[in-house]
């Protein structure tokens, strides 16, 4: 493949170098943010070797190349374009501007949670791993090893506020080490544990105020909100205060002002918010049961066209931190919409006779099966309309499954077949059937389906 002719060929497409704004590129895309959209011929972009799809979305234009493919046409455009290397901050504060307020909600909570991911993954897995060894009781729960388990699943639950502190004050505009000690005084050993007012929590008497000793480990929208409030804080405080003192009195100011207010009215404002939600999500899946699963699945993939999906990382997060709940319910259903895409994806790699296409739709297919569908949604699926349609149902019934038999799992951000680590003890092959149902039945359907499946 020769990736400077690519790049020579995409930039009178994308309307001439003075036309890009910034270049950067993800694990599978080419992500441009231009100064003028309407400029960009996403149908002749779509017809250059190589590319397996082209959309716009959260601001960009992205053209999907496939991984370790990607790198090397980013390299040899931005030599070609003579425009210097944009980091990926810089290119998504520049999209950012393009969005509407709920995709930049949206964006901003996925840059916030994103992040931590890794952390949380592990945890499900060992906590995956605990629920092996005490369901089947390969080991004493006062066994030595059971205990390390135990801790080194829950350590990054306890200290989530600690974590979502850090990036959510990066994404603010505040300082990390701050937003993280304000995350640590919300969870202060000097308050009774989340997972433990059961027993029993006591109260302080604030200058007339009684506030509830509890902490916050676990939860996600006080530290986010409080967070949110140190940030602002900090930047006025910085106005106002001389740059001599400034090294001194900002950080002190911020903290005591932050860490009382979070403690007296932030805290328990974000705990109302994130149980009601938490309340209203249990509640919709207890009573409405396979239907709400149905609901859910057979739209999850029209919410991820625009991008929000993005900010269930936070409604997830909060599900796994809240002490009544402690699964994640609504992860298998979003698997089954992904899953359901790659099975509509490989239905047109079996009906078409265009090359390009059988080339783009079956490692498009592969990735959705493993939880990233991108290249099946854009650059095929929605291409051809029904085949993505067919996802919306196989998604909708592999949905309702998983909902009826109950399927959860201990972790955020793994669906498809990876996802199958994290799922709870118990589920898995309940979880395996859903898959199942989920990617036979849109395979079908997408097959049976009449439609053109040539590029043109």
């Amino acid at each position: 493949m020769d990736y400077v002719k690519i790049s020579r060929a995409l930039l009178p497409l994308l309307g001439g170098k003075e036309n890009i704004a910034s270049a950067a590129h993800c694990a599978t895309r080419l992500r441009l943010v231009l100064a003028d959209d309407e400029k960009a011929d996403t149908t002749a972009i779509g017809r250059i070797e190589g590319v397996k799809g082209c959309f716009r979305n959260a601001g960009q234009l992205q053209v999907i190349f496939g991984t370790g493919v990607v790198n090397k046409v980013y390299a040899a455009f931005i030599a070609e374009a003579g425009i210097s290397e944009s980091s990926k901050s810089e290119a998504a504060d520049i999209a950012a501007r393009k969005l509407n307020p709920f995709q930049r909600i949206a964006r901003l909570l996925s840059n916030i949670f994103v992040p931590i991911i890794p952390a949380i993954v592990a945890s499900g897995l060992l906590m995956g791993l605990l629920g092996m060894v005490k369901t089947y009781g390969w080991v004493n729960p006062e066994n030595a090893l059971y205990i390390m388990l135990d801790m080194c699943s829950s350590a990054a639950f306890i200290i989530l506020p600690i974590l979502i502190g850090f990036t959510a004050a990066r994404e603010f505009g505040g300082n990390p080490f701050l937003g993280a000690t304000l995350g640590g005084i919300l969870t202060h050993p000097a308050l009774t544990n989340a997972w433990g007012v059961a027993a029993g929590f006591h109260t302080m008497n604030f200058f007339g105020i009684e506030v509830a000793m509890i902490g916050y480990q676990g939860t996600v929208f006080p530290v986010l909100l409080a967070v949110w409030f140190m940030s602002m804080l900090e930047k006025q405080l910085r106005r106002v205060i001389p740059d001599a003192l400034d090294l001194i009195l900002t950080p002190f100011l911020t903290v005591i002002i932050s860490g009382f207010i979070a403690l007296l009215i932030i805290g328990p404002a974000g705990r109302m918010l994130g149980d009601g939600i938490s309340f209203i999500l249990s509640t919709l899946i207890a009573h409405a049961g396979w239907l709400a699963g149905l609901v859910f699945g057979g739209l999850y993939s029209v919410i991820v066209i625009t991008g929000v999906h993005h900010s269930f990382h936070a409604i997830e997060a909060g599900l796994l931190g809240n002490p009544s709940i402690g699964v994640n319910f609504l992860l298998p259903i979003w698997a089954m919409a992904n899953v359901a895409q790659g099975g509509a994806c490989l239905a047109v790699w079996f009906k078409t006779r265009d090359a390009k296409i059988k080339a783009i739709s079956l490692p498009s297919a592969f990735s959705a099966l493993l939880g990233i569908t991108e290249a099946a949604i854009f650059g095929i699926n929605l291409r051809f309309m029904k085949p993505f349609i067919a996802g919306l149902v196989g998604g909708a019934l592999g949905g309702a499954w998983v909902v009826s038999v109950h399927v959860y799992m201990t972790a955020v951000g793994l669906t498809g077949l990876p996802g199958m680590a994290i799922v709870q003890a118990g589920s898995l092959l309940n979880y395996v059937i859903g898959i199942a149902i989920a990617f036979t039945t849109a395979f079908v359907i997408s097959y049976l389906l009449k439609y053109k499946t040539d590029s043109e």
